[in-house]
């Protein structure tokens, strides 16, 4: 968080008059950069390591002082040069080139070979005169001129199904089902992030891409060099912050709905997946357990039908499984914490959910619930929350928190609304970045207060940033359909491509408005099912959903064609955990990314820019869900016309496999040469997945919660057709040990050539690392692929003991 003068001290100052077409020009060298002013315009600009630049803009004779709610990191010492020549002024580092026009301002970047990456619009920096609240300032905007046909991704989640983000204007406040993220990175290899908190206009069309926010004192965005959507996305942790792991049972199955209404309810569904053998780790429970809305998000249990929390949560750890709870970032007016926040000054005025004290639907607005959202930009505000989160919650030893309407919801907004006061200035001003600090609040005094528990965060929302704080985003109340499950795909890709790697929707969609049969509905059964199976793939597995509960068991019974895919699709979960858990490790220690666009890794490859139905899991799964019906036809008996199942054909579903390199079916181990289509049959229990060639893919065992087994008996697949390496990841699951180099790792190399398999000394220990453990690696080939059983007889067994081995095959 730096203001633009803090080094002012540390500054070395080189002034050169130019002169050209008869009058002069002035320029500053400082210590990070150059400063001057051009038309009335002061720009600084600064490189904040040697692949980042931070531009800053502002009218002259202002002054622009500003600390970031989003970037965390100070400018690095980084060595560059300045050259003059002519009107043209040349910064340039190891990995980025800026020229800044002295004559109108326009700056351009170039990598080191002098190729244009992206450049300012000519004139294209804007101040507009605004009256934020009663404090004079502007709005803001900087235009951009992109290739004709250049690729670019980000912006946060919408639910528009949309790949790449060109040709369209977005209005970016946050909202249920939309996460705005002022952040675009291109094909080309590089990022640009706009840092404003305030509601923004992205707009791009033939003329031009900018950013235009309503409340700035100037102009600041960074843009950033990575050469690959890795390297951009790693420069933007970078500058926000890093993304900490979570503990190992956040991957397993997640069960919900809305809502659970009595402890009893609650335990016994736990009780029920462990009496059907079904996999689960997780339930949730979500709002009323407070009581009434006069005390809503009382961070108690005021609710007699929980009458023993403590024995609650004490029967869901006796069942191995771990508990999240619903709170808001809104305080109904008989609950402790809203008395002490309106004392302090911290409550915001406009009208949020709900907005009747009464519980009946539709809202009965006669019987205001006085409900209020809490300042989340005052540090006092946030002590506070946590005061009563820990006292009424985190003491009773609830493993997590699901941060409902952390946007936070904003119902019947008006314009005075948005001139409402908070610790930072008006709500307009910092309006987008309340999750931010809401989700950081939460995140930071767990931290503070134990080493012992990894915090997990779900949330509704969130901002530029919140990859530090231990936060998994989901996509909202989405409303089901096969539209919308469409569309998540690209909504994940777009969040995970704007930095924040965790993301997650409510499988079978929240609201059922369309299936009024709700699970009577054969149509619906068919989509929670493929909705299922992506979420299978996605960063959490979570089904969740009003209307109807979504447990295994309300979708019928073993020999059931949906209880048996919903069935396998849990168990092939927990069978990949080893190799999810080492794909979290990627993230945390190298920045990588868990759901990845196509772009990604095959950015050679055109055809695989704009796909917004496939992606990667990992470096190594390809995974193309289905989102189309493909078993139910129509009945008609008189005037009535409804639908009925029909599995009387196969259908089946066009893939594209990136050029490049070789695939494998995953289920029948089949082969395939990468850059053309193939169709995959897909009966309800298969979704088209596929294995790059050179991958090593680490299979679990069949369990009932995550650490029920050690991993100390995998199966080790190798598809051929290239070298490979893949490096298996184990710590103590549940704590922060890890950032102290407590955890193992063990890396395999394929070579494919010589047919052979190195693995290698094992790094690091922790207590309870398995001191020798079996490997059962099997060649894949057609005919053997995962199969019915996820398993396979392996070609060799060996037994592992920490060193070196050489494996042929």
């Amino acid at each position: 968080m730096t203001s633009i003068f803090k080094h002012s001290s540390f500054l070395v100052f080189l002034v050169v008059a130019l002169y050209s077409t008869g009058q002069s020009q002035t320029w500053q060298k400082t210590s990070h950069g150059v400063k001057t002013v051009i038309d009335a315009v002061e720009i600084d600009i600064r490189f904040y390591s040697p692949s980042t630049v931070r531009i800053m803009k502002w009218p002259a004779g202002k002054t622009f002082t500003k600390e970031s709610l989003s970037v965390i990191s100070e400018p690095q010492t980084t060595i560059f040069s300045v050259k003059q020549q002519a009107n043209k002024l040349a910064l340039k580092s190891e990995k980025v080139l800026v020229h800044l026009d002295l004559q109108n301002g326009q700056i351009s970047f170039s990598d080191p070979g002098a190729r244009v990456l992206l450049r300012e619009q000519g004139k294209g920096a804007l101040f507009t005169p605004f009256n934020d609240a009663g404090v004079n300032t502007f709005t803001v905007q900087q235009s951009f001129v992109l290739d004709k046909e250049e690729a670019i991704y980000g912006l946060g989640q919408q639910q528009a199904g949309k790949m790449v983000q060109r040709n369209l204007s977005l209005r970016m406040m946050q909202g249920n089902t939309d996460d705005y993220i002022p952040f675009f990175q291109s094909v080309k290899g590089y990022g640009v992030f706009w840092d404003n908190y305030s509601p923004t206009n992205f707009t791009d069309n033939a003329a031009s891409t900018s950013f235009k926010s309503e409340v700035g004192d100037g102009i600041d965005y960074y843009f950033m060099v990575g050469g690959n959507a890795d390297g951009v996305i790693a420069c933007m942790r970078n500058l926000t912050g890093q993304a900490p792991m979570f503990p190992l049972w956040t991957y397993g199955y997640w069960q919900s709905k809305e809502r659970y209404k009595s402890q009893d309810e609650l335990v016994a569904v736990v009780k029920k997946y462990r009496e059907l053998g079904i996999p689960l780790d997780g339930i949730i429970q979500d709002w009323q357990y407070w009581g009434n809305n006069y005390l809503w998000n009382a961070m108690e249990f005021l609710n007699p039908e929980f009458y023993n929390p403590q024995k609650m949560v004490d029967d869901v750890h006796g069942l191995n499984a771990h508990l999240i709870i619903s709170i808001w970032s809104n305080f109904g007016p008989q609950t402790k914490p809203y008395q002490e926040l309106d004392k302090a000054g911290a409550l915001l005025p406009f009208t949020t959910w709900p907005e009747s004290g009464v519980e009946k639907w539709p809202p009965q607005l006669d019987y205001p619930s006085g409900v209020k959202v809490y300042d989340a930009y005052n540090p006092a505000a946030r002590d506070i929350y946590w005061k009563y989160l820990q006292a009424g919650l985190f003491l009773l030893g609830i493993d997590g928190w699901w941060m409902d309407s952390s946007e936070p919801d904003h119902l019947q907004a008006k314009p005075g609304d948005f001139d409402s006061k908070t610790f930072l200035g008006s709500f307009r001003k910092v309006r987008n970045a309340f999750p931010l600090m809401t989700v950081g609040g939460v995140y930071q005094h767990q931290r503070a207060q134990t080493s012992a528990k990894r915090a997990f965060i779900l949330t509704r929302s969130a901002f530029a940033g919140q990859q530090r704080y231990g936060a998994n985003t989901w996509s909202g109340d989405v409303v089901a359909s096969w539209k919308a499950l469409h569309n998540q795909i690209a909504a994940g890709l777009n969040f995970s491509l704007s930095g924040i790697p965790y993301w997650n929707s409510d499988i079978g969609g929240f609201f059922l408005w369309q299936f009024p049969k709700k699970l009577n509905d054969p149509e619906y059964r068919e989509l929670y099912v493929r909705w299922l199976e992506f979420g299978a793939f996605c960063p959490m597995m979570r089904s969740h959903g009003e209307g109807a509960p979504r447990e295994i068991y309300q979708f019928g019974k073993k020999g059931d064609k949906a209880y048996d895919a919903i069935e396998k699709f849990i168990r092939l979960r927990y069978r990949l955990l080893p190799y999810i858990y080492a794909t979290s490790w990627e993230v945390t220690a190298n920045q990588s990314s868990m759901m990845r666009a196509l772009m990604m890794d095959f950015a050679h490859d055109k055809n695989a820019w704009d796909i917004n139905d496939e992606y990667l899991l990992g470096k190594s799964l390809l995974v193309a869900p289905v989102t189309r019906p493909m078993y139910v036809k129509p009945v008609i008996n008189g005037r009535d016309t409804s639908l009925t199942e029909d599995f009387s054909a196969i259908k089946s579903k066009d893939v594209y496999l990136p050029g490049g390199t070789n695939w494998y079916d995953f289920w029948t181990g089949a082969p395939f040469a990468g850059g053309q289509k193939v169709t995959k049959e897909t009966p309800l229990d298969i979704i088209p997945l596929f294995v790059k060639g050179g991958s090593i893919l680490p299979i679990g065992p069949d369990v009932q919660y995550a650490e029920e087994k050690k991993w100390d008996n995998l199966e080790l697949r190798i598809y051929p057709g290239a070298d490979g390496k893949f490096v298996l990841y184990e710590d103590e699951n549940d704590n922060y040990n890890y950032e102290k180099g407590v955890y193992s790792t063990i890396t395999f190399h394929w070579n494919d050539k010589k047919r052979e398999l190195t693995i290698q000394d094992r790094q690091g220990a922790f207590s309870t690392m398995p001191a020798e453990r079996t490997f059962n690696i099997v060649m894949v080939n057609a005919g053997k692929g995962a199969g019915e059983q996820l398993t396979n007889a392996p070609d060799k067994r060996i037994t592992y003991a920490g060193k070196k081995m050489i494996v042929k095959l």
